[in-house]
C-alpha cells in the first residue's frame, strides 16, 4: 500500500495533479490555443512533471476531450436537475429555464465556450465523434422537450429530430459568437435569442 505524505494520500495527489493539469489545458487552449500549446507547457502551467502528464493523459488531445466532455456534461447535468424540479410546469417556463441553466453552466467561464466550440473542432476523430455524441444527446433532450409540449396540446404533433438538430447549431453558433465578440456580447442578450428562437421552432404550425 502507498504511503501518505503531510497527510495526503497517493490517490489523492493524483486526482490534484489531473485537475492542475485540466486547469492548465483549458487555460493554455484558451490562450495560446490548442494547436501550439506543447506539453511542456502544459506541465510548467499545473506545476506538474511529464512523467506526471504521462500517468494521466496519453496526449494533449487526450486532454482536450476530457475537457470537452466535462463541459457538456456538467452543463446536461445541472440542466437535467433544474428541469426535474419543474415537472408541472408549462413549456415556456421548462424552456426559458433549461436555456438559462445551460448559459449559466457553458459561460461561467468564459473559456468554457472558446474550448467546446472553437478548439476542440476538427482536432482528431476521436474528438469528431465526442463532440457528434453530444450534440445528438442535446439534440434529443430538447426534441423531448418538443414532445411534451406537443402532448400537452401547446405545440403541433410532428417529428421535431430536425429541429432539435437545428437548434443545437443555432445555439453552437451564438455562443461561439458570443466568445468571439468585442466588446463583449450580454449574456441575458443572447439567452433571450435563443430562448426566443426555439419557442418560435417548436410552436411553429405543423406543414
Amino acid at each position: 500500500m502507498a504511503r501518505a505524505y503531510g497527510g495526503i494520500s497517493p490517490e489523492q495527489r493524483r486526482a490534484e495533479r489531473r485537475a492542475k493539469l485540466l486547469q492548465a489545458g483549458l487555460q493554455l487552449f484558451t490562450s495560446a490555443g490548442f494547436t501550439t500549446t506543447k506539453i511542456s507547457e502544459l506541465c510548467t502551467e499545473a506545476g506538474v512533471s511529464t512523467r506526471n502528464f504521462y500517468e494521466e493523459f496519453a496526449s494533449k488531445e487526450e486532454l482536450l476531450r476530457e475537457l470537452h466532455d466535462l463541459i457538456n456534461a456538467t452543463a446536461f447535468a445541472e440542466v437535467r436537475t433544474a428541469l426535474t424540479e419543474l415537472a408541472t410546469a408549462d413549456l415556456d417556463t421548462r424552456i426559458t429555464t433549461l436555456l438559462e441553466v445551460f448559459v449559466r453552466s457553458v459561460t461561467a467561464d468564459p473559456r468554457a465556450p472558446r474550448l467546446n466550440y472553437v478548439e476542440a473542432v476538427g482536432v482528431n476523430a476521436e474528438i469528431e465523434q465526442q463532440h457528434v455524441r453530444w450534440v445528438n444527446t442535446w439534440a434529443e433532450f430538447i426534441e423531448s422537450e418538443a414532445l411534451r409540449a406537443a402532448a400537452a396540446g401547446v405545440a403541433p404533433q410532428r417529428s421535431y429530430r430536425l429541429t432539435a438538430i437545428a437548434l443545437v447549431g443555432a445555439i453552437t453558433g451564438l455562443l461561439r459568437e458570443w466568445q468571439a465578440h468585442e466588446p463583449p456580447l450580454a449574456i441575458d442578450e443572447i439567452a433571450a435569442e435563443i430562448r426566443e428562437l426555439m419557442l418560435a421552432s417548436i410552436t411553429r404550425p405543423a406543414a
